[in-house]
């Protein structure tokens, strides 16, 4: 699978317990090599650093907001590519990256 930044991927991401693993979204925020930046997507909406305005152009089911974490995964298990940011939700994740990182 080639993933591009912005793109909206599904993964399994593991309990806190390691048994067990559900599929999630999340946002490509870049890569290197194999190894791809993430921040994850929530429907919980209470539980995310702020709300996708065009959820729907971005693949999802239901109304979902970015959280305020990064992850670096293998670009391997990714299992789908469901869509991609629109440019609204871009120009807020960029600026929230910059807020995270201190850019």
């Amino acid at each position: 699978m080639n993933c591009s930044r912005n793109d909206v991927v599904l993964l399994p991401v593991p309990f806190t317990n390691l048994k067990s693993r559900k599929v999630r979204p999340a946002v490509v925020i870049g890569r290197k090599g194999a190894d791809l930046f993430l921040v994850p997507i929530s429907s919980v909406l209470s539980n995310t650093d702020f709300p996708m305005t065009h959820w729907q152009n971005a693949g999802l089911n239901v109304p979902s907001g970015i959280k305020a974490q990064i992850a670096t995964v293998e670009e391997g298990l990714v299992v789908k590519i469901v869509g991609t940011l629109a440019p609204a939700d871009v120009r807020a994740l960029d600026g929230r990256l910059r807020n995270w990182l201190q850019l």
